[in-house]
Formats: C-alpha cells, structure tokens, sequence
C-alpha cells in the first residue's frame, strides 16, 4: 500500500472532471473570477516570459458573435467568458522599449518555437483555472469551435500582432450532471523508455484487444447519452475525423499575418 492519500480532494476533482454546456443562469461572484484568474497565472511559463493573455468576455454581441462563430449557441450563455491568446505583443513592446535592435525575421518572439511555448503556457494557464473552477463546484467547458474564423475572431477581439487566438473556456454553476466520458486503457498511453514497435505482435495483439474493450465502452457511453442519436465507436470516430478537410483551419497564413514565421 502507498504512504499517499490517494483520494484527496485535488485527485477527486481531477478523475470527475467533465464537461459542461449549460449553466444556471447566476453571475460569478468577484472574488472567485479573481481567485480563479490567480491560479491561471501561477501556472508554469516557459522561460518565465509569461506569454499569455486572456481576454475576459463581458459585451453579449461578442459572445453572441463568438458563439456564430463556434455554431454552439451555449457559448453565449456563460456566466463566465474567457479567450485565451498566445502573446508574444508584450514581450515585443517590453523588448523595443529597452532600445533592443531586431528585426521581425530575427526576434525570438515570432519564431515557431516560441508560437509553441507560448500555446504551451496557455493550456497550462488553462488547466490550471479550469480545475480550481471544478474545485469550488463550477462547471467548464473548453471552446476549440471558436477557431472556426480565426481571421473574424482576431478582429472581433482587436487582437494585434505577434498575438494569436489558443482556446476559449466557458465557466459557470453546473445545469446538468452528464456522465464521465471513459477512457482508454493506460497501456495504451503509457509507455517505458520509448515507443513500442507496432510491428510487435503481443503488443498489436494488447492493442486491438484494448481497443475493442474501448469502442464497446465508448459506444455504450453515447448511447445511454444521446439514445436518439447512435454516436459511433472511438475507432470509427477516428476514421472519420482522418477524412476531415480542414483546410479552412489552416493556421499557418493567419499566424504569418500576426507576425509568426512557423517555418523559423
């Protein structure tokens, strides 16, 4: 037996998270907005550059236009609002008032190793607020359909350069309880040292065994979900997702009008 309280309160919060759509219709106090945009900001920063932002959404039209955007309508009924952005603006204008001479071809804010580092402290900064927030009861939901029209969210949000548009997360006192989603054995996840040879028979085997133990799981879940709407098995849904065209997603041309060189 381990030394560890293995069902302490952060464990418990993490194992049940899950995500909510709809929320009562009561405004988040003052305190905990401000206490939840705290234990954003203690979240680990590569480098400590702190290359984030998040831009809080209090006006209805833009919620009501980030919720176009998304095609989810419940995005405009959070109590709480949140657009996370990659920000390398502020480092840039921090840089430039210290009389530093670079050019945009070669600051280390605009190359594609700090696009990534800052995404990186963005979906820390992210988990971090999303999980004290299921902590005091709230319920979240992160919004990756707010990417839909980068180029449209970026002018909605006044977002200039060297900024781009991560992730949005709606917060609010849970309407509904839905299932916990099941997940997929840790075999399949976790690995020692290295990556395993999927030319390995036994482990082919152990993957397909677990994967079918997964489909059914997943099949199971959805149906007693949504009854009236069959949702297919994981595998199948990752064939479907494959033949997804996501040119229109394409972030490299609206990252290169923010001022980064993803190919640098």
């Amino acid at each position: 037996m381990s030394e560890y309280n293995l069902q302490n309160s952060t464990i418990t919060t993490l194992l049940e998270r899950r995500s909510i759509r709809q929320w009562a219709d009561e405004p988040i106090p003052d305190d905990v907005i401000e206490t939840l945009q705290s234990v954003a900001q203690h979240a680990p920063t590569s480098e400590f550059l702190n290359d984030w932002s998040a831009i809080r959404i209090t006006d209805s039209n833009v919620a009501a236009q980030l919720a176009e955007i998304g095609n989810q309508p419940y995005i405009a009924q959070a109590p709480l609002l949140y657009v996370f952005v990659a920000d390398e603006h502020r480092n840039m204008q921090i840089a430039q008032s210290h009389d530093a001479e670079f050019t945009e071809d070669t600051v280390s804010f605009t190359s594609s190793y700090r696009f990534v580092q800052a995404h990186n402290d963005v979906i820390l900064a992210m988990h971090a607020m999303e999980t004290a927030a299921n902590s005091l009861g709230l319920g979240c939901v992160y919004l990756g359909s707010i990417l839909n029209n980068i180029d449209r969210l970026i002018e909605i949000l006044h977002l200039p350069k060297y900024t781009f548009p991560v992730l949005g997360l709606a917060i609010g006192k849970p309407a509904e309880e839905p299932m916990i989603k099941p997940r997929m054995s840790q075999s399949m996840q976790f690995f020692e040292n290295r990556y395993p040879d999927t030319d390995d028979t036994q482990f082919t085997q152990q993957l397909n065994e677990n994967l079918a133990d997964f489909d059914k799981r997943v099949h199971q879940y959805y149906d007693l979900r949504h009854a009236d709407r069959p949702v297919a098995a994981f595998s199948n849904q990752v064939v479907k997702n494959a033949q997804k065209d996501l040119a229109k997603k394409n972030i490299t041309t609206p990252a290169a009008a923010q001022g980064f060189q993803l190919n640098r």
